[in-house]
């Protein structure tokens, strides 16, 4: 055979084993370049993998071999069960969670002048650590409505609805003539009459917590034989009142309810005014007169985020408030190369927009919808910083998962090696079959 050169005459061709590769250099070459890479790799990955694989296998010393004990152990401790099917848990909800929204966001904000905007803000979280995720949201599922701003948020929804009680820490004092009634409640120690009226003093409320518009308490004038009388708090700011009785600095305590109570039965009700004055009609004539528990229950302090029940999904929360950012971004991207007119050819055969949707938009995304949803499965499979930073110590072993146990094992006070690596040995064989089915995915894709 031969070969044209440059002058145009046929020169001979070179030999087959004499011709360079696709990349322009001989293969020696290019396993040189290669060689640094795959060093690294084995050193980082392949090694670590073996190591962790022969460890699994050894007890916690490593000097004795314990067989699949310590895999026997992974599925009858309770603590490791928990973390595994926490884990299941995760795979299951957070990925679909925020592939659901972030395709719900893509749609509705394509064609709104502001899209642009609201893409940023919704992918903004995705710059911050789940380090710094996770501070955030320890902070927002703080027990206290004052700090935490799902409970404050929630308290106010509560409130709007269900008013809390006005006066939770008030109770009498032993000279008081009040008593306890059983059940947070207080009672008056002797039947009442129309013609004294009746004073009901109470301490224990903070200046501070009175109602603003409580003024100064007064002593009501009794008549036309019905039950008149005060409800104050008996206590002068700086000092210098007298027990049990009403001075003129001592605020009435405006709405707490009242009731006359005969052989067990209210017969009548009333709510004291801004001065604290009330009164009953004169069915309640030798009554005993009632302070009813609600009125000094405990304020609504809102939901325990973190406690063993939520723990759970309130750490799900703050991982889709990150990530769908990241599956909105992708999703957009995959809905702008739709072609858009199917879309409006099946508008035109009278298809609405959630058949639209339902019908053309999502079957066309479905390579892009199954990508962002593998890779947040294995990525959810791995979670760790958000549960071992929002989770108090109360309630870790109840958002418990199994990266959190492989470091829990590996290097905590107990340290158990071959434990740990058994249980990263368990991620690994989780991980795989994702990995395979998005390579084959791929390589699908690729052929097409």
């Amino acid at each position: 055979m031969s070969a044209v050169t440059a002058g145009g005459a046929a020169g001979p061709t070179p030999p087959a084993d004499k011709r360079k590769s696709v990349t322009g250099t001989r293969k020696a070459v290019a396993a040189a370049f290669l060689l640094p890479a795959l060093v690294l790799l084995g050193a980082l990955v392949v090694y670590p993998i073996g190591y962790s694989l022969q460890r699994s296998f050894f007890d916690q010393s490593g000097s004795g071999f314990a067989g699949l004990g310590n895999y026997r152990e992974i599925f009858t401790d309770d603590t490791i069960l928990t973390a595994v099917k926490n884990n299941a848990i995760w795979v299951v909800v957070a990925p679909t969670l925020a592939t659901a929204l972030g395709l719900i966001f893509a749609v509705l904000t394509e064609r709104v002048r502001w899209g642009t905007a609201f893409k940023l803000v919704v992918f903004m979280p995705m710059a911050i650590s789940m380090l710094a995720a996770g501070i955030i949201f320890r902070l927002v599922y703080e027990q206290d409505p004052e700090r935490g701003v799902a409970n404050a948020v929630w308290v106010g929804v509560h409130d709007t609805f269900e008013g809390s009680a006005g006066f939770p820490k008030a109770h009498p004092l032993p000279a008081h003539p009040l008593k306890a009634a059983g059940g947070g409640a207080f009672v008056t120690k002797e039947p009442v009459t129309a013609t004294a009226p009746v004073r009901l003093p109470l301490v224990g409320v903070a200046p501070a917590k009175m109602p603003s518009d409580a003024r100064p308490a007064k002593t009501p004038v009794p008549g036309d034989g019905r039950i008149t009388g005060t409800a104050w708090l008996d206590f002068t700011k700086g000092g210098g009142g007298r027990p049990n009785t009403i001075d003129p600095k001592e605020l009435g305590l405006k709405g707490i309810t009242v009731e006359a109570v005969k052989d067990g039965t209210v017969v009548a009700e009333a709510r004291a005014g801004a001065d604290g004055t009330f009164t009953l009609p004169a069915e309640a004539e030798g009554a005993l007169l009632r302070l009813p528990a609600e009125n000094f229950r405990e304020p609504y302090n809102g939901v325990n985020w973190l406690g063993p029940n939520l723990v759970t999904p309130a750490i799900i929360g703050s991982y889709v408030w990150m990530w769908a950012g990241f599956a909105m971004v992708l999703i957009a991207a995959g809905l702008a190369s739709v072609p858009r007119e199917l879309l409006e050819a099946a508008r035109v055969d009278g298809a609405n927009e959630w058949q639209v949707f339902r019908k053309v938009t999502v079957p066309l995304l479905a390579p892009v919808l199954a990508v962002v949803l593998v890779t947040l499965m294995i990525n959810v499979l791995k979670i760790f910083d958000l549960v071992f930073i929002i989770a108090p110590g109360s309630s870790q072993d109840d958002a418990n998962v199994l990266a959190l146990q492989l470091y829990r094992s590996s290097f905590g006070t107990d340290a158990h090696p071959g434990l740990g690596s058994a249980i990263a040995v368990l991620l690994l064989l989780l991980v795989l079959p994702v990995m395979f089915f998005n390579i084959r995915r791929m390589r699908r894709e690729g052929r097409r």
